[in-house]
Formats: C-alpha cells, sequence, structure tokens
C-alpha cells in the first residue's frame, strides 16, 4: 500500500512539473460577429482541436476570456490579467491614450466592414442635413459607431453635442435600439452586426452609411507580453494570420463553428440565416489598419471626445 502511495504521488509531482513548464497565453474576445477570430479559436480549442495551441507547439496553454465591451477587455490588459485581446480600435486607442502609450500595442487588423446607419424606411433621410430634429441611436457614448456618427453629423453641416445640438444621438443598448425602431420613437441607428441585420430583417430598416472600410475589430497585446515574450506574440501573430485567410476560405464551415460558439458563450442560438446575412457585410483582414485608426482619430477630434490627437508612433507594432 505504501509502495502505491509513493507511486501515486511521485506521478502527481511529475506531473505538476510538466505542466509547470507551459507557458500559458491568455487571450480575450467578445461574442461578436466582428470577433470571429477569437470566436472560432475558441470553439476549437473546447474540441480539442485549437487552432493556436497547434502553430504554438506543446508548450503553450491558451486560456479564453469573454467580454462583453472594450472598456473590460483593456481594464484586463491594465491589470495583467490577460496579454492579448480582440478588441475595437476605438477601446484601444482610449487605452492607448489613457496609458500614455505605456499599456497598449496593435499588432494586427481582424476585421473590417459590419457597422451601418440604418434609418426609418418611410422617412427621407438621405444625407445628414436631413437629420435635424432627428434622433439616432448609438451602442454606447464615446464607443466607435457613437463617434463616426457625431463625426457624420458634424461632417454635414449639423451642430452637434454630447447632450443634443441639431440632432439627438442616444447611447442606447443595441436590444433596446431594435425595440425602438419597430416603435418609430428613433429615427436611426448606427450600429454593428448582427443588430445591422436585424434591423433591415425585422424592422425593414434601410442602410444608408455602410461602413464597409472602417476597422472594427483589431488584435492587440500588453506592452509587457509583448516586450517579454516577442517570438511567442510572433507566432500568434501569424497564426491569426492563417486563421483569417482560412475563415475567409471557409465560410460555411466558419459560420458552424461561429454558430456553436456562440450557443456556449452566451445561449443564444443565433439563426444561420442571419450570421451568413451578417457575414456578408464584414471583411476579415490581418492587415494592421493604421490609416483607420487615424482616421477614427480624426472623428475623436470632431466630436469633442479627445482635445489633442496623441502620439501613435508606439501605437502600432509589429511582433
Amino acid at each position: 500500500m505504501k509502495l502505491v502511495l509513493k507511486l501515486i504521488a511521485f506521478f502527481a509531482t511529475a506531473a505538476s512539473l510538466l505542466g509547470a513548464d507551459k507557458t500559458v497565453l491568455r487571450v480575450g474576445h467578445f461574442p461578436n460577429i466582428t470577433h470571429a477570430q477569437g470566436v472560432i479559436a475558441h470553439a476549437l480549442s473546447r474540441q480539442g482541436k485549437g487552432w493556436f495551441e497547434q502553430r504554438l507547439g506543446p508548450d503553450v496553454e491558451i486560456q479564453w476570456f469573454v467580454y462583453n465591451a472594450g472598456p473590460s477587455a483593456t481594464e484586463a490588459i491594465f491589470a495583467k490579467s490577460i496579454d492579448l485581446t480582440y478588441v475595437g480600435p476605438g477601446p484601444a486607442l482610449n487605452a492607448y491614450t489613457r496609458s500614455q502609450g505605456e499599456e497598449i500595442r496593435l499588432i494586427a487588423g481582424a476585421a473590417n466592414g459590419g457597422a451601418a446607419l440604418v434609418v426609418q424606411p418611410d422617412q427621407n433621410l438621405n444625407a445628414p442635413a436631413d437629420f435635424k430634429g432627428k434622433r439616432i441611436a448609438t451602442p454606447q457614448l464615446g464607443n466607435t459607431q457613437d463617434i463616426a456618427c457625431r463625426a457624420w453629423l458634424s461632417a454635414g453641416g449639423l451642430k452637434i453635442t454630447q447632450l443634443g445640438g441639431d440632432a439627438q444621438v442616444l447611447p442606447t443598448q443595441n436590444p433596446d435600439q431594435l425595440s425602438l425602431f419597430q416603435q418609430k420613437k428613433i429615427d436611426a441607428v448606427w450600429t454593428v452586426e448582427p443588430w445591422v441585420s436585424r434591423l433591415e430583417r425585422e424592422a425593414g430598416g434601410k442602410v444608408l452609411v455602410d461602413e464597409r472600410d472602417s476597422a472594427t475589430t483589431v488584435l492587440v497585446s500588453s506592452a509587457l507580453f509583448l516586450n517579454q515574450k516577442r517570438d511567442l506574440a510572433k507566432k500568434f501573430a501569424q497564426a491569426h494570420a492563417e486563421l483569417t485567410d482560412w475563415i475567409k476560405a471557409n465560410p460555411d464551415e466558419a459560420q458552424k463553428l461561429f454558430k456553436a460558439e456562440l450557443l456556449e458563450e452566451t445561449r443564444n442560438d443565433m439563426k444561420a440565416e442571419l450570421i451568413a446575412q451578417a457575414w456578408k457585410r464584414i471583411v476579415f483582414t490581418a492587415e494592421t489598419p493604421r490609416a483607420a485608426v487615424e482616421g477614427f482619430v480624426q472623428n475623436s477630434l470632431k466630436s469633442g471626445f479627445i482635445k489633442s490627437a496623441p502620439d501613435l508612433k508606439r501605437l502600432f507594432e509589429t511582433p
């Protein structure tokens, strides 16, 4: 009996030592279509077919963390509880500015497009000037779509303030946007997929502005992780680019994986037809969206969310 106990203790110790040799890589994403690379890779990890695990080697363990908003993900970077995350360019830029360029590095693109201005079909809304006195919903004050909306209206000659102006921009959660739009209590919505498609399918909405060229999701790293484990960050960025290419080449299989993982993460079984419609509006790309981020800075200036443009020279960094 004593021999058996000693053997058990020996193997437990050996297993512990072997596990201790593994590098744990902590990665965040949102349960969004525009975060497809993260969602699909999470699904494959859950199935024991890890995309990143196969490419980073047996000594690397991937731990996935799911966030619902950019501020939560970037706060996790600040707290050193994750190493990399898929996130919108707005929160990434805000985190970079807040930390005076010390904490965040943008190492790859992930998705462009998937955001749009949707208007009521029975209203004659064709240009910014037509929105005088109208009510436009956006997902969150100061988020990427909120700033794009305010900048577009301002560029069209309307005076827009955070509390009012010539048109009212109303930060409103996505599910509430849909119901308010259906009830005709708002005139338009500037939002992201799958809500753009839901507004079209379920409320007869008409897309007026399709932001196909705007960056929607990027891949960021903590500066600490990038500096300490640059080779691993480089391998991860390369695997991310390969996954992006696979998603583009295999949309049907990618959508099935996305659908299954979304159900696991949110208990929401999104219809395959809705995913397919939203997918068409998104351009998956690993190319760093430098011009799009610089454009977002200009929109933030126009909207009054920042007073001066930050120096972006340290934001963009290829591992």
